[in-house]
């Protein structure tokens, strides 16, 4: 099965990819902002300082989303030895570590005008903020390390580590006493926001879901290109001589 994962069968893929995936990107992000900034409502409690939701939930959502995948990624790269498993996850963590700055950022600005503070040690900012730091750790230790297997070890055990913070994020406010209130959208019963606002929150998640895929593939292509031998140079060894 992972044989379809192998660099020189993804990279006929990935190297045409990003075009189309910044063409999606512009056109769903134009949608997106059309309707968070001119056609949803404004709040009732936080007027026009509530469209700031539509880049910091679904920053927030990106950023737990592709933690997530990096660990799946480690976990079973590492079990059954998938060199190609680490070069995706290790694709995939700047774009997590921006959208967690972005969360992190656009929390703090929505907060002035609804808590008073630009930060407060509120648990899930808190752990977001411990997200981000396992991130950095994470992109550090690839740095770090030259020999590829320990750098392997390692980031597998970061992304463990890490993972256990992701559930402490999501639940944090049933969990505890915290400025944020609880979840608006549910999958498994009725939604508590309304259409108008969650219409653009998807969109604008579609739209950063996107451009994470767009900066993924640009790594993870210049990842392959420098690995050995790359897709490059089996396809150029695969040419006819021409002596």
């Amino acid at each position: 099965m992972f044989k379809y994962f192998e660099p020189n069968k993804i990279f006929s893929i990935t190297s045409k990819a990003p075009k189309y995936v910044l063409f999606l990107f512009i056109v769903i992000l134009s949608i997106g902002l059309t309707e968070a900034l001119i056609l949803s409502p404004e709040d009732y409690k936080q007027s026009h300082s509530v469209r700031i939701m539509y880049v910091h939930v679904p920053a927030a959502w990106i950023s737990l989303g592709i933690f997530s995948a990096i660990t799946f990624l480690s976990i079973v790269g590492y079990i059954f030895k998938i060199r190609n498993f680490f070069l995706i996850a290790k694709s995939l963590a700047p774009s997590g570590l921006v959208f967690n700055i972005i969360a992190l950022v656009t929390g703090s600005i929505w907060g002035k005008p609804t808590w008073g503070t630009w930060w407060a040690w509120d648990a899930r900012i808190t752990s977001m903020l411990i997200l981000a730091l396992f991130y950095i750790m994470y992109l550090v230790a690839w740095r770090i390390f030259e020999d590829n297997d320990k750098a392997f070890k390692v980031t597998s055990i970061i992304t463990i580590l890490g993972i256990i913070n992701v559930p402490i994020i999501k639940y944090s406010v049933d969990w505890w006493n915290t400025l944020h209130q609880p979840a608006s959208i549910n999958i498994l019963s009725k939604s508590s926001i309304h259409i108008s606002m969650l219409f653009p929150l998807m969109t604008m998640t579609a739209a950063f879901a996107l451009f994470s895929l767009l900066i993924f593939l640009m790594k993870y292509n210049t990842c392959l290109l420098y690995t050995s031998p790359s897709p490059r140079d089996v396809e150029e060894s695969r040419m006819p001589s021409s002596a």
